[in-house]
């Protein structure tokens, strides 16, 4: 009997780790304002509009926005892909209400959003970007987009399970 006693351990160990169900339990709620300009880039006293250029916003703007619809877990909330007062690029979610799980990821995709189980994989056959972990799955939350990618060559985002390599949840990014 202890001879399969420790294998039988090893492998409930290795299958907790890896499915780590106890996530569907755990909620994380972020409540996250909208970033504001740098320092830097707003107008100084001495010279108001010197340091904003003649493209850049006075305030934040949003550029494109989407109703996330579900995947592997029901997911709502809307995706807002916002330019910054100094140029700068964030996703915003707002109202995020997922499943938490392993290894959740934001995309920035060139991917169509598919309905029902035919747009769970569809995402990281493409062009992507991660925007980093997911930082809870309820709430607020910012999402910086890198200096080097231009928002416009991405049509989607998805909160993607790099573990299972599966969506949870996805929105088609629509101009504003």
């Amino acid at each position: 009997m202890t001879v399969l006693a420790l294998p039988a351990a090893l492998l409930l160990g290795l299958g907790l780790y890896w499915f780590q169900p106890w996530k569907l339990w755990q909620d994380a709620t972020v409540h996250e304002s909208l970033p504001a300009a740098s320092p830097s880039a707003g107008p100084s006293a001495a010279a108001p509009s010197a340091t904003l250029s003649p493209t850049a916003p006075a305030a934040p703007q949003t550029l494109a926005q989407g109703s996330l619809i579900s995947h592997e877990h029901t997911t709502t909330g809307t995706a807002k892909l916002i330019r910054l007062p100094d140029g700068s690029h964030t996703l915003r979610l707002e109202n995020l209400d997922t499943s938490n799980g392993p290894d959740l990821r934001v995309w920035l995709t060139d991917a169509p959003v598919k309905e029902g189980t035919a747009g769970w994989r569809v995402f990281d056959d493409g062009k992507y970007v991660s925007l980093g972990k997911l930082k809870g799955n309820k709430g607020d939350q910012n999402y910086a987009i890198p200096a080097d990618v231009n928002p416009s060559d991405y049509a989607s985002i998805t909160i993607w399970c790099d573990r299972f390599d599966v969506s949870f949840g996805a929105a088609a990014l629509t101009t504003v």
